[in-house]
């Protein structure tokens, strides 16, 4: 099985000016691309290349480093995309999802605040996360291409704190870029989608 890029799910330009046509140029076309056909060229004759992304993510974790970061970025991307929409982000978030916001993380502004943290506080390149565990709850960040699912959790919503995620937007001021992406980005129906997967 071979992986390809998927389309974004909206215009280059649809998320200004919270992320610029540029920005989604380089990061979909150029960076995703290249962990797309990494990934495709690692698994070529190995046992790898008959399995979904996810199993490739959670057998490669710890054993193939090379291609464990080409196939977790390819998840994480994967998902990055959707998580984002055009008029996101704001505090109306579905009533399942909000119901354990409530009783797992101290209400919708604690969470806020602890994943702008997450995010903020992620040193180098990597995520940050909301996912669930164990039928909890969940905010962690994680080093470049890891993910939730190494942990055996399931990722509800992440956001990408590479440079190439905001360098351009915002230069190195990432709090801002996290803001600007919880606020007026996130796509709450992906975030309720992906809880309705776990």
């Amino acid at each position: 099985m071979s992986f390809t890029l998927p389309d974004l799910p909206y215009a280059y330009d649809a998320l200004q000016p919270y992320m610029s046509a540029e920005t989604l140029e380089y990061h979909h076309d150029k960076h995703h691309q290249k962990y797309v056909d990494t990934l495709n060229e690692l698994i070529k004759g190995t046992p790898y290349e008959n399995m979904e992304l996810e199993q490739i993510v959670k057998e490669s974790f710890g054993k193939d480093q090379k291609l464990f970061n080409q196939a977790g970025q390819h998840f994480n991307h994967t998902h990055f995309w959707p998580w984002m929409k055009k008029d996101g982000g704001g505090t109306k978030v579905p009533g399942k999802l909000q119901g354990m916001i409530d009783s797992d993380l101290g209400g919708f502004d604690k969470f806020r605040e602890d994943f702008l943290a997450a995010g903020a506080g992620q040193f180098g390149s990597g995520w940050a996360w909301l996912a669930v565990k164990d039928g909890k709850l969940e905010i962690s960040g994680t080093p470049n291409g890891e993910n939730p699912l190494v942990h055996g959790a399931w990722p509800l919503l992440g956001v990408d704190v590479w440079e190439h995620s905001y360098y351009i937007d915002y230069r190195n001021a990432r709090p801002k870029y996290l803001e600007a992406f919880f606020d007026n980005l996130v796509n709450w129906e992906h975030v309720e989608e992906m809880l309705e997967k776990a």
